[in-house]
């Protein structure tokens, strides 16, 4: 097996011990996995990687138990992963928790013009490094694993330690390096667990636009879908259609003769226990009160406000591009109207993004501030003047006036 000079496979207990013991007094280590979903529910995690200095171990959960390396994740070395989202959840899954402390660098990126970078173009930028790509779509599930698996695997942690190095520095010398560590924490913090049952209905965008009774029999089913799904491990849409669950919403089955009658409905879920199960979380959303139905947070602001959003999504786009900002990482339009709509919870309601934006924000759509055009094709942040200019804007006759 021809691995990296300082890279280790580690298939057995023994090895994986003495990992964790030199990682314990690491005050940094790199981290990645190779997962396959495309066929469960959960992620089932192929590869484990890991680098530290002089060091690369790629960790085989298909030989060890990686439960052992939770002690790793809860220590106090700062773990950095690049895109880390579906990464904690897999940790998360397979040993229990996720890292103590996080550094990601494609979130880091952001705040320094980056617009959610491949590891494999932000290492090329940042260190001048070409990383291997040619084994990214392999089978990594599949024994044994081949010399270039390995390679490209180790070569997606080998290098994420001097990126962190670079990116941290040019973050000090902004001033942004304690916004990209707080975000960064908030991403850690999030609810890694599996998801609620009773919000699945909420990702069926069709569902979005069923009211009444309906609403209650769509998050009911999508419940007993998501539920269903995790129970056999299979993806949800193996076990019922988003149209499925629509058809049922929008016309509720009450025998099984009338469920099998439903577009896009596998005759399997239509016949014995498994249809009868069915049916009863059909007759369950029927009955829902209307206290229990979970609606989607609003997103849209009152309309008298709506033009403020539209005003202040292009001054935010102005301030991402002066700062060299992500625009997505300052503020979407949806973190506008949650704002504007006094959701305690918005992005734009605490920490560096309130300092830097929702202030000023506040004081926009309160009067207090306006925007106008520098004159060299941007916009500036003015306070008002109070003084009103009026136009007079000619009027038409109102058309197809009736009479006459």
């Amino acid at each position: 097996m021809n691995l990296p000079a300082g890279t280790n496979l580690v298939t057995t207990a023994a090895q994986l011990d003495d990992v964790v013991d030199e990682l314990l007094d690491e005050p940094a280590y790199a981290l990645d996995t190779e997962f396959h979903r495309e066929r469960s529910y959960y992620a089932n995690v192929a590869l484990l990687q890991l680098a530290w200095p002089g060091r690369c171990a790629l960790i085989d959960p298909l030989a060890v138990d990686l439960e052992p390396f939770g002690e790793v994740l809860e220590g106090p070395g700062l773990a950095v992963l690049h895109a880390s989202t579906q990464d904690l959840e897999v940790l998360l899954r397979a040993c229990g928790v996720v890292p103590r402390r996080l550094f990601d660098t494609q979130l880091a990126a952001g705040f320094l013009g980056f617009s959610t970078p491949s590891l494999s173009s932000l290492v090329e930028r940042v260190l001048d490094v070409h990383l291997p790509k040619a084994s990214r779509l392999t089978d990594w599930l599949r024994r044994p694993l081949s010399d270039d698996q390995l390679t490209y695997a180790a070569a997606d942690v080998l290098h994420l330690l001097d990126l962190t190095d670079a990116l941290v520095k040019e973050l000090d010398g902004t001033g942004r390096l304690v916004w990209a560590e707080e975000e960064c924490e908030l991403l850690r913090t999030r609810g890694w667990g599996p998801p609620d049952p009773d919000n699945a209905w909420l990702r069926i965008k069709e569902a979005r636009t069923l009211r009444g009774r309906s609403r209650g029999v769509a998050q009911t089913v999508a419940a007993w879908r998501e539920r269903r799904a995790a129970e056999l491990d299979q993806p949800v849409r193996f076990i019922l259609s988003d149209l499925a669950i629509v058809g049922i919403a929008g016309k509720p089955p009450k025998d099984l003769e009338a469920l099998r009658a439903v577009r896009g409905l596998d005759e399997r879920n239509a016949r014995g226990t498994v249809g009868a199960s069915l049916l009863a979380a059909v007759e369950e959303g029927r009955s829902l009160p209307d206290d229990a139905i979970r609606l989607p947070k609003r997103e849209e602001v009152d309309r008298d406000l709506r033009a403020a959003v539209a005003l202040v999504s292009a001054w935010v786009t102005q301030v991402s591009r002066l700062l060299r900002i992500d625009p997505s990482l300052l503020a979407t339009r949806t973190d506008l109207a949650t704002f504007l709509s006094k959701d305690p919870d918005a992005r734009l309601a605490s920490g560096w993004r309130k300092d830097l934006l929702g202030d000023a924000i506040e004081e926009l759509v309160g009067g207090t501030y306006a925007l106008a055009f520098d004159g060299a094709g941007g916009l500036a942040l003015e306070r008002r003047s109070g003084e009103t200019v009026t136009i007079d804007l000619p009027v038409p006759a109102a058309p197809w006036t009736s009479g006459g």
